[in-house]
């Protein structure tokens, strides 16, 4: 009779039990009815405005970006890698509200560096593609050179911009992210190389100026002790974003796309990048509008003119 009995992994009461807990524990989150709290508390300080508009946005934000990769990974890798990556990501998401200080500009960090990593990859090959080693000359040693100088710059340049990053930032990721994108789109549609090195040239320059502004603002809201983990933790999510990047794009287990259309993948990658910035950058700066207003209108008002609301005929040296 027992060899009628199967092992427990490979009945199905094993693997339902396991995802019966995964699923319990991973909504099973006791701490979050005290999220708010604690993020307004002395740990995080921050202001009831900020939780509001700037740190809850992120889930729909990131829900977005990920959607799209995600499910397409779901259906190529199947499901017991994407629950190891979910359970990863419940994991930092936690470190971050720990440890963290800042969300906005990590999130760019971690998605343009994958970006930025892959096309490092994999440029080599797309100018081999379009224009063989075997039958032309070749400068591509030339224009990475170039590309880091232009890069290195534009990084030195940007020190010297006066610029409310706080209001503009997500407006300066948006535009330099549709730069990067359509540089991008242009090294894929065209035929002729030296058109692929200056959008090569375009988008690393883009990449390192970019890259500069955001590394100053996440340390700006850190304490030095904290620089490692959150500069870890930017690099540790651009790498598993990367890493599921080439499963579905490269891998012949995923799409196993060739290098002229991988190209328009990464074009459309940070042309989504660029939209979701765009929509966030839209939002602070009507949202800053819309509080100077009254603030405006009050600073309008005749000083000798009491306010409607405030007592009348008061006398300041009375009061002094």
């Amino acid at each position: 009779m027992g060899c009628f009995k199967a092992s427990p992994s490979h009945s199905w009461i094993y693997p339902t039990v396991i995802l019966c807990l995964f699923g319990f524990f991973s909504m099973m989150r006791p701490s979050e009815p005290f999220l708010v709290p604690y993020l307004s508390g002395p740990d995080k300080n921050l202001t009831s405005s900020e939780i509001t508009n700037e740190i809850l946005p992120i889930w729909t934000y990131s829900y977005l970006a990920l959607l799209f990769p995600v499910f397409i990974a779901t259906d190529y890798v199947r499901y017991k890698p994407v629950i190891i990556l979910q359970g990863i990501s419940f994991v930092v998401t936690w470190l971050l509200l720990l440890f963290g200080q800042g969300f906005y500009w990590s999130l760019w960090w971690a998605f343009s560096t994958a970006g930025f990593n892959q096309i490092l990859n994999y440029v080599q090959i797309l100018w081999d593609y379009k224009a063989p080693s075997q039958n032309s000359f070749i400068y591509n040693g030339a224009v990475e050179a170039v590309a880091t100088f232009g890069g290195a710059v534009a990084a030195f340049a940007v020190g010297f911009v006066k610029v409310n990053w706080d209001l503009l930032g997500e407006l300066a990721l948006a535009i330099f992210s549709i730069i990067s994108a359509g540089s991008l789109f242009l090294m894929h549609y065209t035929t002729n190389i030296w058109v692929c090195y200056a959008g090569y040239l375009i988008f690393k320059s883009s990449y390192m100026l970019l890259i500069t502004i955001a590394a100053f603002q996440i340390a700006v809201n850190l304490s030095v002790e904290r620089y490692a983990l959150v500069f870890g933790m930017n690099t540790f999510v651009a790498l598993v974003i990367q890493t599921i990047m080439t499963v579905i794009v490269v891998d012949q287990k995923g799409l196993n796309l060739p290098i002229s259309i991988q190209f328009l993948v990464y074009g459309s990658y940070f042309a989504v990048i660029a939209g979701i910035f765009l929509m966030r950058s839209i939002y602070i700066i009507c949202s800053t509008k819309f509080q100077e207003q009254p603030q405006s209108s009050a600073t309008c008002q005749n000083p000798a003119e009491p306010h409607p609301d405030g007592p009348r005929n008061v006398n300041m040296e009375t009061k002094l």
